[in-house]
C-alpha cells in the first residue's frame, strides 16, 4: 500500500473509530443498546451518525480494496 493510501485508510480508520464511539455513546443515553440500531427508528442526530459510520466504512473499504493501494 502506498503511503499516501495509507495515511488516506489511517485517517478514515481514525474517524470511523471516533463516529462508532459517539454513535454508541449517544444510543446509550437514549437508552438503546448499539445492537438495537438495526431494529429501531432512529432520531435525527443518530441517523446521521449511523449513515456517516457506513459511508466511511464504504470508503474504507473501497480503498482498501483498490488495486493500486498493493
Amino acid at each position: 500500500m502506498s503511503n499516501k493510501i495509507g495515511e488516506q485508510a489511517g485517517r478514515l480508520e481514525e474517524r470511523l473509530r471516533e463516529v462508532e464511539e459517539e454513535f454508541e455513546r449517544q444510543m446509550r443515553a437514549r437508552g438503546f443498546e448499539p445492537a438495537q440500531a438495526e431494529l429501531v427508528a432512529l432520531p435525527g442526530p443518530l441517523a446521521k451518525l449511523y449513515a456517516e459510520r457506513d459511508e466511511l466504512r464504504a470508503d474504507l473499504e473501497s480503498l482498501e480494496g483498490d488495486p493500486q493501494s498493493t
